[in-house]
């Protein structure tokens, strides 16, 4: 709301409150001349300025409220205030000018809250839930169990030692902290390792125990929030959720690089997104019987038959969470490259896949299917991290997207049009798809939502 146009001069009557100390109790009392005053608001520097002025312009009473000054609301529309061993009760006319005082109050004296970048873009339901995730160990040993993904970890930094020895490290999500050791383990002068949820502690006890203090420093909070006390050479982190973008940690990743020296180094350093068209009836019929339930008309007496075509929309909007054989695509994949050295937090509010995809088979196009390769570019080896269907699996699976209706094409004909990925507040992106069969002019689509995605894995 606009100050400017508040309210800033009310009639207020005002009583002073004195504590009879013969009688053990307090006296109230109200000068006759001064039975209703004007009540001039204005803002200062220090806080508030509250000016009580008689019909005649005679000052009668001037004082400065501030964020420390004693005070509160009395009843339903009036205000005590206290200076030393005095204090005043002004009474307002009506309730909303009461309301409108207080308004004033609230915008003037109460400290600005400074929100961070992740708080900004981030709700706060989502973001408890968000820490309390990861606050588990169970999670964290679910992640640290990922063979594939530790040890590629561990790899692109040793067979790096070069860029990590006698450097300053930045671990982002540092979870319990394996990275952080594994940066070590390469020579690292000193890590700064960054953890908001509970799990910090834990990192803690695992960097005391192995007699590291003197080189891992743990720090509690986000890293929008914290301090550093220098610039590091080298950023590393785990900030990848499913179809890479879900959880939004990337844009914390990149937020991170304003404490990174002029050429210093990230790692992972880039990502590709792969999407390509697949075919898939049995998924298909599976995804759609699942709202077969919706289609009961005695439900222990009741017709739940209505609310099966709301079931059926709501399951196609979620991106089911599997792996496949490889032999299910109908067409080579097209990639998005992210590089994470140059790409900045905004870049990644909203990301937009042009595709056009030469059939390689006949038949009916279920859907898209998403995958991600991370590289660790370091100044002796790069190292790949894939989730493609093709390499050993990752907790990390694969993603595949239903089109609303199948599309169906032959051999030699082309599927183009676009994925939007939109990112929104719960920490994940509203997924858009677009797709036409050139030759036939037969199209489809589908909207998602990768907050809610269908875990179909065993």
């Amino acid at each position: 709301m606009d100050t400017s146009e508040e309210k800033t001069c009310f009639c207020v009557r005002v009583f002073g409150l004195s504590e009879d100390s013969l009688q053990g109790g307090i006296q109230v009392t109200q000068d006759e001349q001064h039975r209703e005053l004007l009540l001039q608001v204005s803002q200062e520097e220090r806080g508030v300025s509250l000016l009580l002025v008689e019909d005649n312009r005679t000052c009668v009473l001037k004082m400065t409220i501030t964020s420390e000054t004693d005070s509160c609301r009395v009843g339903a529309q009036s205000f005590l205030l206290s200076r030393g061993n005095t204090s005043s009760v002004l009474c307002f006319r009506t309730c909303s000018e009461f309301q409108a005082f207080q308004r004033l109050l609230s915008q003037w004296t109460e400290p600005r809250v400074e929100h961070c970048v992740f708080d900004q873009r981030t709700e706060g339901s989502s973001a408890l839930q968000y820490f309390q995730f990861y606050g588990c160990l169970s999670q964290q040993q679910n992640m640290l169990q990922d063979y594939l993904r530790t040890a590629t970890y561990q790899k692109a930094i040793l067979l790096n030692e070069a860029d990590f020895k006698d450097k300053i490290v930045l671990d982002v999500g540092c979870g319990t902290g394996i990275l952080s050791f594994f940066a070590v383990q390469a020579g690292a002068k000193r890590v700064y390792a960054v953890e908001a949820s509970a799990v910090a502690k834990h990192a803690e006890v695992l960097v005391k125990s192995n007699d590291l203090s003197d080189k891992i420093i743990v720090l509690a909070g986000k890293v929008e929030e914290v301090t550093l006390p220098e610039q590091v050479d080298v950023i590393i982190s785990e900030p990848i959720g499913y179809m890479l973008l879900n959880e939004r940690m990337l844009e914390s990743y990149l937020h991170a690089k304003k404490w990174l020296r002029h050429k210093g180094m990230m790692f992972p350093t880039s990502s590709d997104i792969h999407l390509a068209p697949f075919t898939d009836e049995q998924l298909y019929m599976e995804h759609y019987v699942r709202s077969g339930f919706w289609q009961q008309t005695c439900f222990h007496g009741v017709n739940l038959s209505g609310l099966h075509s709301s079931a059926v929309d709501e399951f196609f909007k979620q991106p089911i969470v599997d792996t496949f054989d490889w032999q299910i695509l109908m067409a080579r994949s097209t990639k998005h490259t992210i590089n994470f050295l140059e790409a900045k937090e905004e870049d990644l509010h909203r990301l937009e896949i042009p595709f056009v995809f030469k059939l390689s088979q006949t038949g009916l196009i279920h859907g898209l299917a998403f995958w991600f390769d991370v590289a660790f570019v370091g100044s002796r080896m790069t190292v790949w991290l894939s989730t493609a269907p093709n390499q050993p699996l990752t907790h990390w699976y694969q993603v595949r997207c239903l089109l609303q209706t199948p599309l169906f094409a032959k051999m030699g004909q082309t599927l183009s049009g676009k994925v939007q990925l939109i990112a929104n507040k719960r920490q994940s992106y509203d997924i858009h798809i677009n797709a036409v069969i050139d030759q036939s002019g037969f199209k489809s689509g589908n909207t998602l939502d990768l907050k809610n995605p269908f875990f179909r894995y065993a």
